[in-house]
């Protein structure tokens, strides 16, 4: 299968959601670089964000081309449709180069029961035993099993098709990195069905360069995972190996790699990762989801003063509006009310109760004594509320650049690339 634009072996989705911090998220890529790891940034916005933001990808573009330019990197760099469908794909069409083609709501609608059994037929080495090389013991199946798989996902692989096949007639062949995302549904794909739908991709002859299956545990938005970390470890490695033999069975390209959704933060599922990559010599695209916007936030609350005041107004509107702000990410975030500061309390804090109450470190030393989960989910999801603050949220970032960006800058690099990569 023939792909000309190629994503590189690592890569780390970063996403900027008021399009100022690409310099401070490239110079994480330049640090990176500096110590031997040539990792791609991947300015990721979807379009619900566009939405509430009221920003088109064209602003993250030339945000993203911006900090290119003025910081001279000189390693591939993508931008990001996140999670996008046919109904919403033609805003992107003109900036993007990387598309994150989510069918997550088509798993489970019935398939055309003859393509189901034509599938079965035309995939006989699925059927029995497969011994897929990395794995502690070979496969086993049934066709009964196999075409229970298939109904499950063929229709949302033949989605991925369909819309894969309308932005290459929109922007040409090989002129993007195609993702398939089917990480936002019930239950975790196990490395025989991840097989499966590899499959099917290549039937459908999407160039697939990266797929976010689903794993166990919940993947909460900016707080750590919460799950076993053993099952984990072992489906970050079965799906490692059932990606490379995939490659090699179906001619997918050999660029496919695994895109882990993290949803920003997951500590501790990051020396499982960095062994599995390492054992298996594989690549990962990482997706650190809001990273940013919470650190633009402990920035502002760092600087002190009107910066802090305003920090503090949007945790009080948040608040205000928290159960319409938190509806549309119900099934990824986890708050104890009960556990929410009132905005009056918080409107008494000095700089360092609010910052150690939204920043989030790896451990539970004396320095994460004031950490509130609750308190970080709120403002993670609370963006809407600068957003609607226009300008004066803006002008703030700008004011307060050099604080604000050396949060953003020190958060990705020491908290999420350094210990997925670099650490010993």
């Amino acid at each position: 299968m023939t792909t000309h634009l190629k994503i590189p072996k690592f890569s780390i989705g970063v996403g900027d959601r008021f399009a100022h911090q690409a310099k401070a998220q490239l110079q994480v890529c330049i640090l990176a670089n500096a110590k031997g790891l040539a990792i791609a940034p991947v300015w990721n916005k979807s379009n619900r964000e566009h939405t509430i933001i009221g920003s088109e990808p064209t602003a993250t573009r030339q945000a993203a081309d911006k900090a290119v330019k003025e910081l001279v990197w000189p390693l591939p760099y993508f931008l990001d449709a996140d999670h996008i469908n046919l109904k919403t794909v033609d805003r992107f069409l003109g900036a993007c180069d990387f598309y994150t083609i989510d069918v997550a709501d088509s798993i489970g609608k019935p398939a055309d029961e003859a393509l189901v059994q034509a599938f079965t037929h035309r995939h006989p080495e699925l059927i029995g035993t497969v011994n897929i090389p990395g794995l502690d013991a070979p496969l086993h199946t049934t066709a009964d099993f196999v075409a229970s798989v298939v109904r499950k996902y063929l229709a949302a692989v033949i989605e991925a098709g369909e819309i894969y096949r309308y932005i290459e007639q929109k922007k040409g062949a090989g002129t993007f990195i195609t993702e398939v995302s089917m990480d936002e549904t019930d239950s975790p794909q196990t490395p025989i069905e991840l097989l499966i739908i590899l499959a099917a991709i290549a039937d459908e002859k999407i160039p697939i360069q990266t797929i976010a299956p689903k794993f166990t545990g919940r993947f909460n938005k900016g707080v750590d995972y919460v799950g076993d970390l053993a099952q984990f470890r072992m489906e970050f490695e079965s799906d490692l190996a059932a990606i490379a033999y995939g490659i090699h069975e179906y001619g997918l390209p050999d660029t496919l790699k695994l895109s882990v959704h993290s949803g920003s933060d997951k500590y501790s599922i990051y020396k499982p990762m960095r062994e599995a990559l390492r054992k298996f010599n594989a690549g990962v695209h990482v997706k650190t989801a809001g990273t940013t916007w919470l650190e633009e936030v402990i920035g502002l609350a760092e600087a002190g003063g009107e910066a802090l005041a305003l920090a503090k107004e949007i945790y009080a509107q948040a608040y205000d509006h928290r159960d319409e702000l938190c509806a549309p990410y119900a099934t990824v975030i986890d708050i104890d009310q009960d556990g929410l500061p009132s905005p009056s309390t918080v409107d008494s804090w000095a700089s360092e109760q609010f910052t150690g109450a939204l920043r989030h470190l790896p451990g539970d030393g004396p320095e994460t004594a004031l950490y509130n989960p609750n308190f970080r989910q709120l403002l993670h999801v609370g963006f809407k509320i600068a957003a609607k603050m226009g300008n004066r949220y803006l002008h703030m970032l700008e004011a307060n650049e050099e604080i604000v960006a050396r949060n953003v800058t020190e958060n990705l690099y020491q908290r999420h690339i350094y210990p997925i990569f670099l650490q010993n």
